[in-house]
């Protein structure tokens, strides 16, 4: 059935077997059983900067689902950084896109990987990581760190699937969501992808209270 669905999308391909192979290997890291699709990699990204110098973060980039959008949009401008946990999929990227920033690390840490780098704040923060198998902290702890390091005129971009809306995760995520950002709007459902998902487009994070 999951080979069927991919191959009405695009093709078994290379990555989309590595990327099942990593779900079976640790289903709650990763999160879905196939990378995500050209149609919902684009609305992703369309809050990339196509002018400047912006810095670009990519959370959870998996496979580069959306790797390859976001470098053809910022085609060599920028620094676009690429937060992946998972060493497998970090390796592979590093080998497929050599003038990316790839960084072995939790997304939690965003803000810290920035200062390390010398970069200021990112103007656009893209987001495949898997909120469904995050518990009610992860979710906050991660979002906290998008708010630090988000520029206040930045956006973040991040999706959920369909079937799974009503569940608690995903319910907890939109409600962090507009808890976290003054504006928050959702994308049409992309039904080409496995599974159909849509996608949440956040502006203006809002002040963390202090420590």
């Amino acid at each position: 059935m999951i080979v069927t669905a991919l191959t009405k999308l695009g093709g078994v391909t290379d990555d989309a077997m590595r990327f099942f192979r990593e779900f079976a290997r640790a289903p709650l890291s990763v999160g879905a059983i196939a990378p995500s699709s050209p149609v919902l990699a684009r609305h992703i990204c369309a809050t990339v900067p196509e002018g400047g110098d912006p810095v670009v973060v990519e959370l959870g980039p998996g496979t580069g689902a959306f790797t390859g959008v976001i470098q053809r949009r910022l085609a060599g401008r920028g620094h676009h950084l690429a937060v992946e946990l998972n060493p497998v999929f970090a390796a592979r990227l590093a080998d497929r896109y050599p003038g990316l920033d790839v960084a072995v690390s939790d997304a939690a840490h965003l803000s810290d990987l920035l200062d390390a780098r010398g970069l200021g704040p990112a103007d656009a923060i893209v987001s495949g990581l898997p909120w469904a198998a995050f518990s009610a902290h992860r979710q906050g702890s991660v979002l906290d760190a998008v708010r630090r390091a988000l520029a206040p005129g930045g956006a973040f971009t991040t999706f959920a699937y369909v079937h799974a809306l009503w569940a608690p995760p995903a319910r907890r995520l939109r409600s962090a969501l507009r808890a976290a950002f003054e504006e928050v709007v959702v994308g049409r459902t992309v039904w080409r992808n496995v599974p159909p998902a849509l996608v949440y487009h956040a502006r203006r994070p809002r002040a963390l209270a202090p420590a």
